[in-house]
């Protein structure tokens, strides 16, 4: 549900790990260096990054680093379209792999981080509550801090981001759009619209999008066969799934895996 640990237990993370939570890594001194879906990111004190759920992610070197990750869940955080709008605002938890490092108030994120770690500890009366309401002002930490720095203010609407979430859940069914739809109780043309104000594509690229970038965690950090990626993927031929694949990526999936080395 959620979780706050620290640095001191990195040397249990250096293997890839894939898991639907939301991840957010404080370095509180010191210097870290981790891989967001074949991505190398280093942070400095004072600085945040986040992973969205279902991103694959890697702790490598430490440089006697001291920080927290802060680890929860959707359905602890997500009590109404207020708090799922928030935890994608400005892209902060982003389906798109658009993760960045960003530095914020050190004073401000301490504290809470280090006040979550009392309730979490002690657990007193609701304390659940009080978790949730500091994670609330990490965010909005996190927000302001892009915002000072220049960051174009992405406001995002709650329906496209369950469409994201729903799209991730089934991503081995290959369900059209008007199979979202459905789920979500709303229409073919409300997702398409929300898909080209959000992220200028058609829902049903969104989904394609996403797809991919399946495709490529498997290609990555998996020791399978491309055939076996198509399979795990939903694809029966997987002649399909490469020429699917290098239609959305320009490489075919063993030259996409070649660039990578983990």
């Amino acid at each position: 549900m959620v979780e706050l640990t620290t640095f001191d237990n990195l040397h249990e993370l250096t293997t890839p790990r894939r898991i639907l939570k939301y991840v957010m890594v404080y370095c509180l001194e010191g210097q870290l260096t981790l891989t967001i879906d074949g991505t190398l990111f280093t942070l400095k004190s004072g600085d945040v990054v986040t992973i969205t759920s279902g991103q694959i992610h890697q702790f490598r070197e430490t440089a006697a680093a001291k920080g927290y990750i802060l680890t929860f869940t959707l359905d602890f955080f997500a009590k109404d379209d207020n708090d799922i709008e928030l935890i994608f605002h400005n892209g902060l938890y982003c389906h798109f792999g658009m993760n960045e490092v960003i530095l914020v108030d050190k004073k401000t994120i301490e504290e809470q981080l280090g006040l979550i770690s009392s309730e979490l500890s002690e657990q007193p009366y609701q304390y659940l509550i009080s978790v949730h309401s500091r994670i609330k002002l990490i965010l909005v930490a996190i927000n302001r801090a892009k915002v000072s720095r220049g960051d174009e203010i992405w406001k995002p609407d709650a329906l496209f981001l369950r469409f994201l979430e729903a799209i991730r859940d089934h991503s081995t069914y290959h369900h059209p759009v008007s199979k979202y739809a459905e789920m979500l109780a709303t229409t073919e043309l409300k997702l398409n619209e929300l898909s080209k104000i959000h992220a200028g594509k058609t829902a049903q690229n969104i989904i394609y999008s996403l797809m991919t970038s399946s495709a490529k965690r498997l290609l990555i950090y998996e020791n399978l066969s491309v055939k076996e990626v198509a399979y795990q993927l939903g694809f029966n031929d997987p002649f399909y799934f490469s020429n699917f694949f290098k239609k959305q990526t320009n490489l075919s999936p063993s030259q996409f895996r070649e660039q990578y080395e983990i």
